[in-house]
């Protein structure tokens, strides 16, 4: 089969979609299958995609306006990806809800959540323009839906009549990364993803505050790491007025190659968003073997499962009574490190593969029954 997929969320600064995309093209890649042409497209008017993004895999890059292009796909429909590229394709998968335009080719679309939907304020403009409209109906017209979580599969058939038959589960994997045994001697208490409030990073302030304040001993450094976009001024502003301004750090964002060493430092890890289709860095800290507290929200809880604590959202309290108890019981917490080995053991990229190449299959035989 030809394939066509979008590495445009993968071209810079990867955060949680561009790390799914580039993961399992690397996983498609380091296992290729006979009569397979798997191609990478990017569009952007100043950043070119590299010929060896991904090796073993061609690559497409067009010099077009990313505003742009989303602009015209979005509302007009226009240009077909066959027009974009000179190629043609038997499968074409948009990384988001909404599809790319293709002529002939079978359209697969991918939904991370519908958080958009319920919650348009906490994401970026072009989200808030153009998903609650529209993506609701591509996603029921694509040929095939692809998600990341038996959560976000549940949804998207209850509330988007998507029959099941068309959705493909195809979770992210676990990261090669090894095991660590031992806690670091000045451990932090770590977030990371993008600093926007659907991570409800207020909550997580209020808790490590009332947490400073009832201490007996000053407890780790709070490290928000990620992207700090606009979204992010109330959490800045907050981190440099007493006395949160003496504990907490905010690195900004995390390149590829700084992510496990930012884990080993870690001796807990805090989750504590409204909503998460799946909530990688959740696996990132299971597999490195910290223990994790998350917001029992979303696909959480099922990415989790008994290897970490949960608590409610707006609960402050509840979180800094977790992180109290945590801080103070070393038994716990090598107890929760050896049940986050054993869930993450459950996720591989291998895998993922697999079942992504079995959508394109079943993708294909839909739209060829469509003539």
């Amino acid at each position: 089969m030809r394939i066509l997929l979008d590495y445009r969320p993968a071209l810079v600064r990867r955060t949680g979609v561009g790390e799914y995309v580039h993961e399992l093209a690397r996983a498609l890649a380091a296992a290729p299958e006979p009569g397979d042409d798997i191609a990478l497209f990017s569009a952007s008017w100043k950043d070119r995609l590299p010929a060896n993004a991904v090796p073993g895999l061609r690559t497409i890059d067009r010099r077009v306006p990313v505003r742009a292009l989303n602009y015209a796909w979005h509302r007009l429909g226009w240009p077909p990806i066959e027009r974009l590229t000179g190629d043609t394709f038997d499968v074409v998968q948009s990384l988001h809800p909404i599809a790319i335009p293709a002529k002939r080719a079978a359209r697969i679309v991918t939904v991370h959540d519908l958080d958009f939907l319920d919650h348009p304020q906490r994401t970026r403009a072009e989200i808030r323009r153009d998903y609650p409209t529209l993506a609701p109906r591509h996603v029921r017209l694509a040929d095939g839906v692809v998600v990341i979580s038996q959560t976000t599969a549940a949804d998207v058939e209850q509330r988007l009549g998507v029959p099941s038959s068309r959705i493909t589960v195809c979770t992210p994997g676990a990261p090669p990364w090894n095991r660590r045994t031992a806690e670091p001697g000045d451990g932090c208490i770590l977030f990371l993803g993008a600093l926007e409030p659907r991570k409800n990073l207020g909550v997580l302030l209020d808790a490590y505050e009332r947490l400073i304040k009832t201490s007996a001993v000053p407890p780790p450094r709070l490290v928000l790491a990620g992207k700090i976009g606009p979204d992010a001024r109330l959490i800045q502003s907050r981190t440099v007025d007493r006395p949160l301004r003496d504990f907490v750090d905010l690195p900004g964002y995390i390149a590829d190659s700084e992510r496990e060493a930012l884990y080993r430092r870690a001796l807990l890890f805090v989750m504590p968003s409204h909503t998460e289709g799946f909530g990688m860095p959740v696996l990132e800290a299971m597999t490195v073997g910290v223990p994790v507290i998350a917001a029992d929200r979303g696909a959480l809880p099922e990415v989790a499962g008994g290897a970490a604590k949960f608590f409610e959202p707006d609960d402050a309290d509840g979180l800094t009574a977790l992180l109290a108890q945590l801080l103070t019981d070393e038994t716990e917490r090598r107890r929760m490190r050896e049940l986050g080995w054993a869930r993450a053991a459950h996720y591989s990229w291998e895998a993922s593969a697999r079942v992504l190449r079995r959508a394109w299959a079943q993708a294909a035989e839909r739209r060829a029954r469509r003539g």
